[in-house]
């Protein structure tokens, strides 16, 4: 695929994103943001299989920027829905 291409792919998938998760009601946002933290472990383990297979240096050192970047996309996805969990605990 080309450039212009991939652009465009990112460019739909970022509008359709958008606007689904600007339709989901305030009362599912904990259980989704649940099922994307899950994503994110998956992405982690792409990323590794990515970075495994580089041969380039450059593309080793994307693949880490990926692994890093998604690690802490968990990391605060985990911290946040915990939050939002401890506050329906009764006390």
């Amino acid at each position: 695929m080309n450039t212009l291409a991939l652009l465009l792919i990112f460019v739909v998938a970022t509008f359709a994103g958008f606007k689904i998760i600007n339709q989901v009601p305030n009362l599912l946002h904990t259980p989704l943001m649940s099922g994307m933290n899950a994503l994110s472990g998956v992405t982690i383990l792409g990323s590794l299989a990515a970075t495994a297979a580089a041969v380039r240096l450059g593309s080793q050192v994307l693949g880490f920027l990926a692994i890093v970047l998604a690690a802490i996309n968990l990391i605060g996805g985990f911290v946040v829905t915990d939050r939002m969990l401890r506050m329906f605990r009764a006390r």
